[in-house]
């Protein structure tokens, strides 16, 4: 089969000034062209293209993109293992980042009492305040704003610490319920939305059945959020708000 600019465009969520320019450097050359001199992309056309995306993705400029893929000694198969482990890497590095960026957006981390050398041991790399300002906007005249300040001046790097490895075990265990196909529903993903809602209201503020709901549609919502629970698992973010509107329901009615 062969394939039209306009339909590889569509399949690769590039635009078809893109694939055009890719051809015009000899980076993807469709294979064929119509009796009209339109480009027609292969099978094979595609795989590569999928290639090109994978390093663009990864930050390669396009000269080096196609020096590796034009190397006549390269496995594809090597591709494959490189591009999978530069992608690891990554989505190590965004889960750290975006496991700071949820911890910010709930007031988590407002009023440390932690040195700097020890912010670092905690948090690595990433400004557990970098959100400060947008968190205090937000919510700063609420009482779960103010009580999640009280709380949080005063807990230990030993503290932070046993927080993050309670979410990290609550992240394992609910990836797991989701490759066991439970559904959001069923009573499983229901106790694990509560234990979710239980460790905000231990750890940060009352945490309501009304407010839960509204920190589920923000986890669905807002892109970092999002990106923080579609790293534990693809689809996990509206998984988890459906089993928290099952539980607020449960509980409500």
């Amino acid at each position: 089969m062969n394939y039209s600019v306009g339909q590889v465009a569509g399949f690769a969520g590039v635009t078809v000034r893109t694939l055009h320019h890719y051809d015009d450097i000899g980076l993807l050359v469709a294979s064929e062209r119509s009796h009209a001199g339109h480009r027609r992309y292969s099978d094979a056309d595609l795989d590569r293209l999928q290639q090109i995306l994978f390093y663009r993705e990864l930050g390669f400029p396009l000269e080096e993109v196609a020096a590796l893929l034009d190397d006549p000694d390269a496995d594809p198969r090597a591709h494959l293992r490189r591009q999978h482990e530069l992608l690891t890497a990554r989505i190590e590095k965004l889960r750290k980042m975006a496991a700071a960026v949820e911890h910010a957006m709930e007031a988590r981390t407002m009023g440390l009492n932690l040195t700097p050398e020890e912010r670092f041991e905690v948090f690595g790399d990433n400004d557990p305040e970098q959100y400060a300002e947008e968190v205090e906007e937000r919510w700063g005249g609420t009482d779960e704003y103010a009580d999640s300040q009280r709380r949080t001046a005063s807990y230990t790097k030993e503290d932070w610490k046993r927080i993050q490895a309670e979410a990290a075990d609550w992240g394992e265990r609910y990836g797991a319920l989701m490759a066991a196909d439970e559904p959001p529903t069923g009573e499983a993903a229901m106790t694990l939305a509560e234990e979710h809602r239980q460790h905000i209201c231990t750890w940060f503020y009352e945490c309501s059945y009304e407010i839960h709901r509204c920190l589920g549609e923000m986890y669905v919502s807002d892109e970092r959020f999002k990106a923080f629970y579609e790293v534990l698992r693809p689809g996990l973010a509206e998984h988890l708000r459906d089993a928290i509107v099952a539980n607020a329901a449960r509980h409500t009615s």
